[in-house]
């Protein structure tokens, strides 16, 4: 655990030296995206290197449920984050990689799913639905990861432009997502709130960054149109 925390403080800070690094740079488009996929695919790695040295404990297959759900759901706030770092720090580059790490949290989560499908379920897809039905927190788990899925696909922009306001709309579901996802967690940990706590308190700032956004904008277009 306590290298997953060091790992992620790095990928944060890594994400925000390259950002301040190339605002001024010609090349930010030639440095941006690839600085920013090699951090984001750390974490991989890390998966791995347990993996092959066998450092995932008495039950490997829990083990590494945990990991790749663990690292989804850390993706998907840092994926929130984009936007509030963005007005906060007034540059437009988290939103031009807001996309990549949204892709990134659906990997993440789609390397979650493989791994309970494979070891946990052991691929015995008739018990996939009695599995969603008897097992809340897998239930809630698949239900964020549908919405994943339908945020993925629709984040082209082609998509974009096929789908205009309603975009917007399907894309605020990301909240959604990371409400259930972090229920899904939650139920999973019992009685180890620790981690979860400090996921629910970042969530819970960025909904209420959020909200304070969209009052502050309610109020200007008030005081402007009086």
């Amino acid at each position: 655990m306590g290298m997953e925390r060091r790992l992620l403080l790095c990928i944060a800070a890594w994400i925000l030296v390259v950002i301040i690094d190339v605002s001024s740079s010609v090349n930010v488009k030639r440095v941006l995206k690839p600085s920013v996929f090699s951090v984001a695919s750390m974490p991989l790695l890390l998966i791995f290197w347990t993996v092959v040295t066998n450092n995932l404990g008495p039950d490997p297959a829990k083990a590494l449920a945990l990991e790749t759900g663990g690292w989804a759901l850390r993706f998907l706030l840092l994926t929130l984050a984009m936007t509030p770092m963005s007005q906060i720090l007034g540059t437009m580059e988290f939103v031009k990689i807001r996309r990549m790490m949204g892709l990134f949290t659906f990997f993440y989560a789609s390397l979650h799913f493989l791994v309970w499908l494979v070891f946990l379920l052991e691929l015995r897809l008739d018990a996939f639905g009695e599995e969603l039905l008897e097992r809340p927190f897998i239930t809630l788990g698949f239900a964020a990861y549908l919405i994943l899925f339908l945020l993925a696909v629709t984040s082209p922009r082609s998509m974009v432009l096929k789908l205009g306001r309603k975009w917007k709309l399907i894309h605020r579901s990301i909240y959604l997502a990371a409400t259930v996802a972090l229920l899904h967690l939650i139920w999973i940990v019992r009685s180890n709130f620790g981690e979860a706590l400090v996921y629910g308190l970042v969530l819970a700032a960025l909904f209420l960054f959020r909200i304070w956004g969209f009052l502050r904008k309610k109020i200007l277009l008030s005081n402007s149109a009086s």
